[in-house]
């Protein structure tokens, strides 16, 4: 067995035995936090060695951070040592996905990285997708695009859209202005270089439920940012993500948002952000709202509702387009009605 450096503070991190670490650089990092995962994680790894052909597997690497109690997760994880090129840890001591994916972002050796966490897959042409992505723009921080929303049986309950116009460079200050309304870029979706993530400091691991959010917009204030139309990821909805279960703390839930839009709101000029920021606050007003009413308890809703009609057809307007609302709560209504929350 392997040891790498421990962290600060936690328990010596173990590394298992991989594959072909002294190898060429690999073109892309797939960083995967895990923790009791041995349910979905097969799935998972099963959508990036399909698309990967015997004499391509040294294109990728999966870091795979595990703090699970027990070895059934890597069990699975070791189904798939002979079709791709596994880093696997086990890090008992990195007890939130956040810690797991910075350490995980260091220790990547390529210059690209994304994420897939182990309850969501990538699609048919995610591979190709991406080679295509960093061909055109290897400079680019950060590369996005929609994704499909499936339930916790893998079927399709619709799709996480991006509310761009067109493909490519977008402009900062646009992205910033829509981005901050609502976090609507899924988290297996993004490709972003090594660099630009060390730089922004990666993820804030004191935001439990909106870390992602936050990353994203600092990434994207790191240079041009390109969006591309076709959704090669899928999210996985189901009772156990923190968007469920991480809303029951209402009043921390609130709070998470309240810090990203403060944090960023800033890098706007003057006009723009007083222009937004009351979209954006009627936004964490909805979600409070929403989160509520799962808990039973709709009251709020009419207050939220109210405060949105007073932006204005403009502002409504802006609000519905990029909140995704409906294609977020449709899909969780769906799930629920198919029994997967």
């Amino acid at each position: 067995m392997t040891t790498v450096p421990a962290e600060e503070a936690g328990a010596p991190a173990k590394a298992m035995k991989h594959n072909a670490i002294d190898g060429a650089k690999p073109l892309l990092s797939i960083i995967m936090p895990v923790f009791r995962g041995e349910k979905l994680i097969g799935d998972a790894l099963e959508s990036v060695a399909s698309q990967v052909s015997p004499g391509q597997c040294d294109k990728i690497e999966i870091l795979i951070v595990d703090s699970s109690p027990d070895d059934a997760t890597m069990s699975v994880v070791h189904r798939f040592a002979d079709r791709l090129s596994l880093r696997p840890y086990q890090r008992p001591d990195f007890t939130m996905w956040h810690a797991k994916t910075n350490f995980a972002a260091r220790e990547a050796r390529a210059d690209h990285l994304c994420w897939l966490h182990h309850d969501d897959l990538w699609l048919p042409g995610r591979m190709k997708a991406v080679e295509s992505w960093i061909a055109a723009a290897p400079e680019t921080p950060f590369h996005f695009a929609p994704s499909l929303l499936v339930g916790a049986d893998g079927a399709v309950l619709g799709e996480w859209n991006c509310p761009i116009d067109q493909e490519g460079p977008q402009q900062r200050e646009a992205l910033l202005r829509g981005l901050l309304v609502q976090n609507y870029i899924a988290a297996p979706a993004p490709v972003f270089r090594k660099d630009a993530w060390l730089r922004c400091g990666g993820l804030d691991e004191t935001l439990w439920y909106t870390a992602d959010w936050d990353v994203w917009l600092k990434l994207a204030a790191q240079g041009e940012a390109r969006f591309h139309k076709d959704a090669a990821t899928a999210f996985r909805v189901h009772g156990s993500s923190l968007t469920v279960t991480g809303s029951r703390d209402i009043a921390d839930f609130v709070n998470q948002m309240q810090v990203v839009l403060e944090r960023h709101i800033a890098l706007l000029p003057e006009d723009s952000r007083r222009d937004i920021e009351p979209v954006c606050a009627a936004s964490i007003l909805v979600n409070e709202a929403l989160a509520r009413a799962s808990r039973g308890d709709a009251s709020a809703l009419l207050r939220a509702t109210a405060v949105t009609m007073r932006l204005g057809p403009r502002g409504v307007a802006t609000y519905l387009r990029n909140s995704r609302i409906g294609e977020r709560v449709g899909a969780r209504v769906r799930a629920k009605m198919r029994g997967g929350m």
